[in-house]
């Protein structure tokens, strides 16, 4: 496999999801995730992972799930949309379960919000990116399954070049996890973890 080739300047880190409804056991989908998220060590790595990245210059920008009053872009067209509107109210963008996790929140990130399965989707997200210059996404989040793998595509459709880091994500099941990851493995430029990921952008 050849060597990825990331230039920091071009590059920034799209954190998915790292918020109490879904990492958190108070959460809504924390029944689901909150366990295997906590066991798989990917929140601390995570964590690590961006406050290093953003030392070496690498904007960070968050995506949160919230459905607004009048329910934003959000389309009840997949059972899993149609779960969280019917939960919107966990969902309001001020509700104690659409807040980052502690362990993520950083003075000066940007916070992104939207009704999608992808990060990229319903937000104006992807041209902010284009007109900063960034054409590298490496990406964090939870579910690897779910949100990371259809921001992941997506990006890559829309023309970045995606990195997903395999041990900044996790799923409710680790052999979901790593079935995702091959899958990004050929749909995207390929996973990388943590470490290779801060060497590639001079933060190693």
């Amino acid at each position: 496999m050849t060597t990825p080739q990331i230039s920091p300047d071009r590059t920034a880190v799209l954190a998915l999801h790292w918020q109490v409804n879904v990492v958190r056991p108070e959460g809504f989908f924390g029944g689901m995730l909150a366990g295997p998220v906590r066991a798989s060590g990917a929140v601390e790595r995570a964590a690590r992972f961006h406050e290093r990245a953003r030392r070496a210059g690498v904007p960070l920008l968050f995506t949160r799930f919230t459905v607004p009053e009048n329910r934003g872009a959000l389309v009840r067209n997949t059972a899993f949309m149609a779960a969280v509107d019917d939960a919107r109210d966990a969902f309001r963008p001020d509700a104690p379960g659409a807040r980052l996790i502690p362990e993520m929140e950083q003075d000066g990130a940007e916070v992104w919000d939207n009704q999608r399965l992808s990060g990229l989707a319903g937000s104006g997200l992807p041209e902010r990116l284009s007109a900063r210059g960034v054409d590298t996404l490496l990406v964090t989040g939870v579910a690897t399954n779910l949100t990371v793998e259809q921001t992941a595509r997506h990006g890559t459709d829309l023309g970045f070049t995606v990195h997903v880091l395999g041990d900044c994500t996790a799923a409710a099941d680790p052999e979901v996890h790593r079935a995702s990851l091959a899958n990004l493995e050929l749909a995207t430029a390929g996973v990388l973890d943590a470490d290779r990921a801060l060497e590639l952008i001079g933060a190693g």
